[in-house]
């Protein structure tokens, strides 16, 4: 674990310690109860296991794995005034796997039609499944999934101010960038050269210190949920590039990123959009998600939804594209049972319309007990086609996770 993370997470630690004293001495000096505090605790047990033969050199396919994640809320003044905290830490065989986070460290106020956050904070943009187009705010933690659904803590402050006839309006303050980190030698689902995010430099003199801002308003308009957003400042994702002996050159761009997310709710029918314009001075792109969600309610009398999903994806900058998804299908079903442990599964995959490349995916969970959790994830990588840059360097990648969690 390097000091950088040692110290974010002593600081981290170090200040909720603090709010509890704070709290507990305010308790004990009026005598009444004013504070109301929860503390939770997952320990999540993991193994994944890759079938194929290791396409590069030091890659291992095994890989067992314990993690921590801890959550303490404070809340005061009639629930109004809060501090929320998430950790993470996890020990795996992979070395860049193993890393301690703080997922959220900030203050909230809430008055009237205002709130204020300030701290590290998670934020999520988006309707659609695939892909997450529009979801600007935080940095994509790729050690921990392939599908880019887990992010980092971002420092900031964001000041909401929402209305009833005229939506929401989101204003961000952003002073630091974090950078993404990149799976190790051992792991597998990394490219042929090993990424070393301090190889990775910055368009931008100020570098991770560029202060970047974000704004988007949101609303309900009968039917239709919409979100427009824009975003300045150092791109989340790194323009990469490797030589023929395969020396890489790698930065974030400064860039302007406009997008808009729409949701359309019909009967059991969900429309959904995602569409983004990015420009940097090295390039500027195009990108779209749409498709539709039917549900199929209740189909046994006993709870059972069985909802089927079919997405179109584009992306302008074809190979160039750091997640493959240029010209591809998305279709998949989401099933949930409804019963009393909770039991889902959702199976998808991913057709290039334009090369051979297939990805398939299958996610099933169900709680076990009162304070238990299993889940299975499978992914298969199928018919990669060799002129798929991006995709190429995955294709012996299939996997299958196992995973069982405590909650405390």
């Amino acid at each position: 674990m390097r000091m950088k993370f040692k110290k974010i997470v002593l600081v981290s630690f170090l200040t909720v310690y603090g709010a509890v004293f704070f709290v507990d001495a305010q308790s004990k000096e009026t005598g009444k109860e004013k504070f109301t505090q929860e503390f939770e605790l997952e320990i999540n047990g993991e193994y994944r296991y890759f079938y194929d033969t290791a396409q590069f050199e030091g890659q291992a396919s095994q890989f067992p794995a314990i993690a921590l994640t801890p959550k303490y809320t404070i809340e005061w003044n009639k629930g109004r005034e809060s501090i929320n905290f998430t950790g993470f830490i996890r020990f795996d065989r992979d070395k860049n796997r193993t890393h301690a986070d703080v997922r959220e460290l900030y203050y909230q106020r809430a008055k009237n039609n205002w709130e204020l956050n300030i701290g590290l904070k998670k934020v999520y943009w988006g309707v659609t499944e695939s892909n997450h187009l529009v979801d600007i705010i935080n940095q994509t933690d790729v050690t921990e999934s392939f599908d880019g659904e887990e992010k980092l803590g971002q420092p900031m402050v964001q000041f909401t101010w929402s209305t009833t006839n005229y939506g929401s309006l989101d204003f961000f303050y952003l002073p630091y960038h974090r950078k993404r980190t990149f799976n190790g030698e051992k792991a597998r689902l990394r490219f042929s050269t090993v990424i070393d995010k301090d190889a990775i430099t910055y368009e931008s003199a100020a570098k991770e210190w560029r202060q970047d801002l974000a704004v988007r308003w949101s609303h309900y308009i009968g039917a239709f949920d919409i979100g427009v957003s824009h975003f300045y400042g150092n791109g989340r994702e790194p323009l990469i590039s490797f030589d023929q002996l395969g020396n890489m050159n790698a930065f974030y761009p400064v860039i302007n990123q406009t997008g808009v997310d729409l949701q359309a709710t019909h009967n059991a029918f969900l429309w959904k959009l995602e569409a983004m314009y990015r420009s940097s001075k090295l390039q500027d792109f195009t990108a779209v998600v749409a498709g539709v969600e039917y549900t199929f309610s209740n189909i046994d009398g006993n709870g059972l939804d069985i909802g089927v999903l079919g997405e179109y994806l584009f992306d302008d900058r074809d190979e160039l594209a750091l997640s493959g998804l240029q010209s591809d299908v998305f279709f998949g079903s989401r099933i949930a049972f409804n019963d009393v442990n909770d039991t889902a599964i959702l199976i998808g995959g991913i057709v290039d319309l334009e090369k051979s490349s297939r990805i398939f995916s299958v996610e099933a969970s169900r709680r076990i007990g009162d304070s238990w959790k299993a889940v299975i994830e499978g992914r298969i990588f199928n018919g990669i086609n060799s002129q798929d840059v991006f995709l190429i360097n995955f294709r012996e990648d299939s996997f299958l996770k196992f995973s069982i969690s405590k909650f405390f």
